[in-house]
């Protein structure tokens, strides 16, 4: 009966300490965190409103509730020794950073909100002219990168928390709600941005001197037209030179790319790969001097001919970009003027294209009886008007979008970027915006093509990729299909050739020290070599209009890839908008869809 009776005790004991100790701390945390959960809905809706002073009160308002569930929290701290509360306990630990990084952020920004699309004393700001308004961008700029310091302090803070979570002790479902996966996503999401915040720390530190706000900057803009394919994107169509000081921009000369090489008086003989796949071509031009998919190593190649330039100017920086950047912001902010002419982003039923490039290439390819003015130059004014179109509209309406959009198009490498700066260059490296070939521990594999004499083909042909892996040995097939009718070529007709054979120079980029077994699809010899750290199959071969051709390379893998744990970096060429990729390992699909980035398959 005693027994019983100290049973019993115990059990109401356990009982009464389990309520106030464990049910009720745990029922006060779920209820705290359903209206954090609530409130973090509200922030997110809240932040599209473009309105840092509402965004301010709100985020305010979050973290006082989010301090509300961390106290209620602390009730059950005393069990941290169960892995379960010590991950409850970093993870509002690294949450606790977020905000504070948060407040850091709206704070630094809210002075100057304004000029990146937030609603606060737009007025004033948009009343300036539009030299005005880059100038007093560009200075605020300066102000504002002071304080990235400690907003990288505490994302770095809050992903070590993170990290301290381990997904393995968490099951992969429970009912229908998947546990583990989404753990480890958002540990991996969170490392990536965390990673991308640092690599751009640095370029961001240099914005404010890149966009000169301490010394005049010169930059030389090269237009690389796509759609007819070189190895760091397109034909080198027309450069232009920027300066730019305290914000304000002028064009210190626009010009085709055929005017330039014209100021070299004495042209060397052209590089095998030239005279090798080229029609016609004896000589080395700037026009072609983009041969390696390395844009670094491209600009070597570009700068040996410039320096001979009797137009050369030294610069600070080399961009390029191509028909998709046009696009974009004929799309952002509409139909553009230029000369008379009109630039619209329109689908054009003539090429399939949009109504700009249409445009363009009619301008400038077309041939005519008489002397065209400003023949490729014309698109130096049109991106330059487009500029100022883009700072001449109210922040809070465009930039966002716009900003946006140009991110996109760097990390999809239709903008490329070099600075003679080396912790600039560095900076750029690191975040991939520098059109450079990678380094990867796994296999890897690029494929550059380049077009040599093959009119606008590009534009028309479509390709589609498939890596199949089977132990160490490897086969990618790459199939091309142009489905569209041959333009009219016959120069004396004056016709606009744009669809004609592409004359396809092709290249396998493949970890170094793979064995190739065979490259079928090729008509001309198969070249076989290192370079860029990789090793190169080099081959050759022409796609007809209304026809297709594929190209299939098969080769045994180094010793030093783990085929075991297996992974695979894809590395995109610069300039193409998308390719259809599949990609198998021991008759197992691991990705089928688009290839628009670089992409890491495991």
């Amino acid at each position: 009966m005693k027994k019983s009776m100290n049973g019993l005790i115990v059990l109401i004991v356990i009982l009464v300490l389990g309520y106030f100790f464990i049910y009720r701390p745990i029922s006060n945390i779920k209820a705290k965190a359903n209206v954090v959960m609530a409130s973090a809905g509200e922030m997110k809706s809240i932040f599209k409103k473009n309105d840092i002073e509402l965004l301010k009160t709100r985020l305010d308002d979050f973290s006082n509730k989010y301090q509300d569930l961390e106290k209620a929290s602390k009730a059950i701290y005393w069990a941290s020794f169960i892995p379960y509360v010590s991950d409850l306990k970093n993870g509002l630990t690294a949450g606790n950073y977020l905000i504070k990084a948060a407040k850091e952020t709206v704070t630094t920004i809210e002075p100057y909100a304004d000029l990146i699309g937030f609603k606060k004393g737009e007025k004033s700001f948009s009343e300036k002219s539009a030299e005005d308004r880059l100038q007093t961008a560009v200075l605020t700029l300066d102000k504002m990168v002071q304080k990235i310091d400690p907003i990288a302090s505490d994302l770095d803070q809050a992903g070590k928390s993170i990290a301290k979570i381990d997904p393995n002790r968490y099951p992969k479902k429970l009912g229908k709600l998947i546990v583990r996966d989404q753990i480890s996503n958002i540990q991996d999401q969170f490392e990536g941005m965390t990673e991308l915040f640092v690599n751009a720390k640095p370029l961001i530190k240099k914005l404010p001197e890149i966009l000169g706000s301490r010394e005049e900057k010169t930059y030389l803009i090269l237009y690389q037209n796509d759609k007819e394919r070189r190895a760091t994107g397109g034909f080198l169509t027309f450069y232009a030179i920027f300066k730019i000081r305290n914000g304000k921009m002028t064009i210190f000369r626009s010009d085709d790319i055929y005017s330039l090489d014209a100021t070299i008086s004495n042209h060397p003989t052209a590089p095998t790969e030239i005279l090798t796949y080229h029609k016609g071509v004896s000589k080395f031009y700037l026009r072609d001097s983009n041969l390696s998919p390395d844009f670094v190593e491209s600009i070597k190649l570009f700068e040996s001919l410039y320096s001979k330039s009797g137009a050369k100017v030294p610069y600070d920086g080399l961009i390029t970009m191509d028909s998709k950047i046009l696009v974009d912001m004929l799309t952002i902010f509409g139909d553009v003027n230029v000369s008379g002419i009109n630039f619209s982003a329109k689908l054009d039923s003539r090429c399939n294209c949009p109504e700009a490039i249409y445009t363009l290439f009619d301008l400038v390819d077309r041939p005519v009886g008489y002397v065209k003015e400003n023949r490729k130059g014309i698109l130096g004014d049109l991106m330059y008007r487009l500029f100022y179109n883009a700072i001449g509209f109210s922040p809070s309406k465009y930039w966002g979008t716009l900003m946006q959009a140009m991110f996109k198009n760097l990390d999809e490498k239709h903008i490329l970027v070099y600075f003679k700066d080396s912790e600039t260059q560095k900076s750029l490296e690191q975040l991939n915006f520098a059109g450079r070939i990678r380094d990867f521990k796994g296999d890897y594999l690029h494929i550059n093509n380049v077009n040599f004499a093959g009119a606008k083909s590009n534009m028309f042909v479509s390709e589609s990729i498939d890596s199949k892996t089977n132990g160490s040995e490897r086969e990618v097939t790459i199939n091309f299909k142009n489905p569209y009718p041959a333009s009219d070529c016959n120069l004396e007709r004056g016709g606009l050739c744009l669809n004609a054979p592409l004359r396809n120079w092709i290249r396998f980029y493949v970890p170094q020290g793979s064995k190739l077994i065979s490259l079928k699809g090729s008509t001309k010899k198969v070249r076989t070599y290192d370079e860029l750290g990789k090793t190169v199959f080099e081959g050759f071969l022409e796609i007809i209009p209304k026809g297709q051709g594929t190209v299939i390379v098969t080769y045994t893998l180094p010793s030093n890839i783990d085929t075991n744990n297996y992974s695979l970096m894809v590395q995109k060429q610069s300039g193409v908008e998308e390719q259809k990729l599949k990609v198998s390992k021991n008759n197992k699909t691991l990705f089928d869809g688009v290839l628009r980035t670089d992409k890491i398959i495991k």
